[in-house]
């Protein structure tokens, strides 16, 4: 469904953020994207959905394809005609919107009987937002601007979704909810998600294939459940050691990447 080959990003002409990523997204499947801080996870992002040159970066080699469609270098709202959609870090709702015309507006690039249809799918997945759907989406909680985010990129009827940091600032039994629906999404609606996580455990638990990324590279990548039980993953990323014990933070926080990650 989405395959992105070798790409270079480029900031400003100068910086180079993203070396040689390569990640396909199958139909139907969550992929996760798995990496530190700055490793270029939401560079990537943007990247395929064609927000970039809002950053003044661009795609400098390879190439992002969605259905044998080369998207790379066209323009957001282009993208998201073709059925790809970005939900951004941080939720971003219309704060002085409610919260149907916050799904109103995800709907821009429909006609109005499908936005009518795209809101009802929203409150059957997301009850919630439908019993909130004349409040102020700026007092929203912050798991309910989650739910409206994600509910607002379905309005456009995609088959690829972008997720970034959906459990970014959540209590855990909102996380597992919020998941949870995704999940349901993908079977049901045959969704194809690439999620962008530092919640390894929640994303690897919910994925089918993973890749981690370091400084702008794809270091390791496999099935999800392969992932679960590397030994790299568990140090790096779980905090467990070998045996599945929890590693204190003073055994974890200096550590060298073993070699092999990047051969």
């Amino acid at each position: 469904m989405l395959a992105i080959n070798n790409i270079e990003v480029v900031y400003d002409r100068v910086i180079l953020v993203l070396k040689g990523v390569s990640i396909d997204v199958g139909d139907g499947a969550i992929t996760t994207l798995l990496g530190a801080n700055g490793a270029g996870k939401t560079t990537t992002l943007k990247a395929i959905s064609g927000v970039l040159r809002s950053e003044r970066g661009e795609v400098t080699k390879g190439t992002v394809q969605l259905a044998d469609r080369r998207i790379d270098g066209m323009r957001a709202h282009d993208v998201t005609r073709l059925g790809l959609v970005q939900v951004f870090e941080g939720r971003r709702v219309f704060e002085n919107l409610t919260t149907e015309e916050n799904l109103v507006a995800g709907g821009h690039v429909q006609t109005t009987p499908t936005v009518k249809q795209g809101i009802d799918l929203v409150y059957s997945y997301f009850p919630r937002l439908k019993e909130r759907r004349n409040q102020v989406s700026g007092y929203l909680s912050g798991g309910e601007q989650q739910m409206l985010a994600i509910g607002r990129a379905l309005m456009s009827q995609p088959k690829v979704v972008l997720l970034d940091e959906p459990s970014l600032g959540l209590a855990p039994m909102l996380v597992e909810e919020i998941f949870g629906i995704v999940g349901r999404l993908v079977k049901q609606e045959k969704l194809s998600v690439l999620l962008v996580e530092q919640n390894a455990t929640m994303a690897l638990a919910v994925a089918d294939h993973g890749y981690v990324m370091e400084n702008g590279r794809i270091v390791l990548e496999g099935p999800a459940e392969k992932l679960r039980t590397n030994s790299d993953i568990k140090e790096f990323y779980l905090g467990l050691n070998d045996g599945g014990a929890r590693k204190s933070y003073r055994d974890t926080k200096h550590y060298k990447r073993r070699k092999r990650w990047l051969s």
